[in-house]
């Protein structure tokens, strides 16, 4: 995690974001410091956000903005700079065009600086799916209760919806829109059913709009292809699901306090033999330390009630040069129990 000083102004914080990165967003940080040092657009749109905590990550709300413009199809000439959007422009070209972008839509990037960083990583189901098959097998229970706390637009709470592929297993419908290849192997494939989900997020965005989608994309870099693509697997099979009528739910609320309210609940009618899995990934580190301990609280309340599976797929702490920082990859863990290390984006799982 990158670390900034109080004192750094925003010029320097955009630089320091990506450093000498060749990539799109390299050069457009890089532009967008020189702009703002030169009083331009940049600077016009970032006014009041000087002071801004370093984690507001300011950069990122901007370029999101910039991006969703792009989306819509009004900016076909910078749509030119995004592989996603089967662009090939050479990269270090990016920032004149970007800052007459930019300057076109001054009110509309100020706004779009409200928009707090989200993404919702599909391939984060792959690890999701491995922990439940730990899960499963550990309680001998096959009937799951999904709740996923910082879901943020619910996709990873399809994840039985999804196809997965590893060295000498697969498991998932065979006509899923999503295929996730994961290289994990001598997983033990154990069947369930999910009978039930449901998330909570501060800010939920709704998949099944054009906004809702769009609002995902823009937070994913435009030259991880293959991020792109999952995404737009899994908004397909949102799509579906949701016309069908099987939406899952995601609830705008805090994680202890929706947590307390959702295991304070019944389970489904019927569903004596159901396993309760609480399930997050990359979350714990945005919370404040209440929070955590809210949530650890209520899960060992709970589990003394009903059978209850923790899966996690965090960063957990470590210490580099004296300092507590979290660890640059994941781990997923099965109530508290570490199961190996994965990629923050889910794919690949080493494990």
């Amino acid at each position: 995690m990158v670390a900034f000083d109080a004192g750094e102004t925003l010029a320097e914080r955009f630089r320091s974001h990506m450093g000498d990165a060749p990539t799109v967003y390299g050069y457009a940080l890089r532009g967008m410091a020189d702009d703002w040092e030169a009083g331009g657009a940049t600077r016009e749109i970032c006014a009041g956000w000087e002071a801004s905590p370093t984690g507001t990550m300011i950069q990122l709300r901007y370029l999101a903005g910039i991006f969703r413009i792009v989306l819509r199809g009004e900016a076909p000439e910078l749509a030119a700079f995004y592989p996603c959007l089967g662009g090939s422009a050479p990269a270090e070209g990016v920032w004149p065009v970007m800052r007459e972008v930019a300057a076109r839509h001054v009110p509309e990037l100020r706004r779009a600086l409200d928009v707090v960083p989200q993404t919702n990583e599909p391939g984060r189901s792959a690890v999701l799916l491995l922990g439940l098959f730990e899960a499963v097998r550990r309680h001998g229970i096959r009937r799951v209760r999904l709740l996923e706390i910082g879901a943020s637009a619910g996709l990873n709470l399809y994840a039985d919806r999804f196809r997965y592929v590893g060295p000498g297993w697969e498991w998932g419908p065979t006509d899923s829109a999503l295929l996730l290849p994961t290289e994990a192997p001598h997983v033990r494939v154990e069947a369930f059913e999910i009978v039930d989900r449901r998330g909570c997020d501060l800010d939920p965005v709704d998949p099944t709009t054009s906004d809702g989608a769009d609002r995902l994309r823009s937070f994913v870099w435009p030259w991880h292809v293959a991020r792109h693509e999952r995404l737009s697997a899994a908004l397909a099979v949102v799509r579906v699901e949701a016309t069908a009528g099987r939406a899952a739910v995601v609830d705008r609320a805090g994680a202890g306090e929706w947590l307390e309210g959702q295991l304070a609940s019944r389970t489904p009618s019927g569903s004596a033999d159901v396993l309760t899995v609480v399930w997050q990934s990359v979350t714990r580190m945005y919370w404040p330390p209440s929070e955590g301990e809210r949530v650890d609280a209520v899960i060992a309340a709970a589990r003394r009630q009903r059978p209850l599976a923790h899966i996690t797929m965090e960063h957990p702490d470590e210490v580099v040069d004296g300092r507590v920082v979290h660890a640059r990859e994941a781990q997923l863990a099965v109530d508290g129990d570490p199961l190996g290390w994965v990629h923050p984006h889910g794919i690949p799982v080493w494990l």
